[in-house]
């Protein structure tokens, strides 16, 4: 029971209804942790305890199981600090942004693939002014192919290549900074063996 302060009248703690949303939130992150893959999970700082009750929780398939197990899930999870359960929502809240980006990525290969089948070398030419490294003739030939596998109903290995080339050319520019470093290391641990040898 809460009580009010004697001096000044003022509730002491929470309020029931305070206590609740926050209740609520949590029950909320347990079924969104639920949700998710075991790789996404991997990637979350999920205490060891937690993540057991998270695994058990999966395989309940019963709504009505699932309903209480959930519940039990939430109650673990308000055991913990605050600081955990922040850094939990943290993490979620990074990944759902990673994902955010991956996937307009995606779309935008599979924008330009399309536009190479149907364009040709007008969209090759724009690709090229935007991503100069491009290999024309690869891209060319891959296009070619493409569109013969497609004409004579064959499987689309060539259609898929261009993915992958398309993939390569649009994320190395964001892995480019961590290439430079991991060059430089490189670099610098050849010129120490080099002097370890004088």
């Amino acid at each position: 029971m809460r009580g009010r302060d004697e001096d000044t009248g003022e509730y002491l703690g929470e309020s029931r209804s305070q206590n609740r949303r926050e209740a609520l939130e949590v029950l909320a992150l347990g079924e969104t942790l639920v949700d998710l893959t075991p790789a996404q999970l991997a990637r979350l700082p999920i205490p060891e305890g937690l993540l057991e009750h998270i695994e058990y929780s999966k395989r309940i398939t019963s709504h009505g199981a699932r309903k209480r197990q959930l519940a039990f899930l939430a109650k673990q999870m308000r055991r913990e600090d605050d600081e955990t359960l922040e850094a939990i929502r943290d993490a979620l809240d990074a990944n759902s942004e990673t994902s955010r980006r991956e996937v307009a990525i995606m779309h935008r290969m599979e924008r330009w693939r399309e536009r190479l089948m149907v364009e040709g070398d007008a969209a090759l030419a724009e690709l090229l002014d935007e991503y100069p490294e491009a290999d024309r003739q690869q891209l060319r030939t891959l296009v070619r192919n493409a569109l013969a596998e497609k004409a004579k109903n064959k499987p689309p290995r060539a259609y898929r290549e261009i993915y992958q080339v398309l993939r390569a050319l649009m994320l190395l520019p964001q892995m480019g900074a961590g290439l430079n470093v991991d060059a430089e290391d490189d670099d610098a641990d050849e010129d120490q063996d080099e002097q370890d040898q004088d």
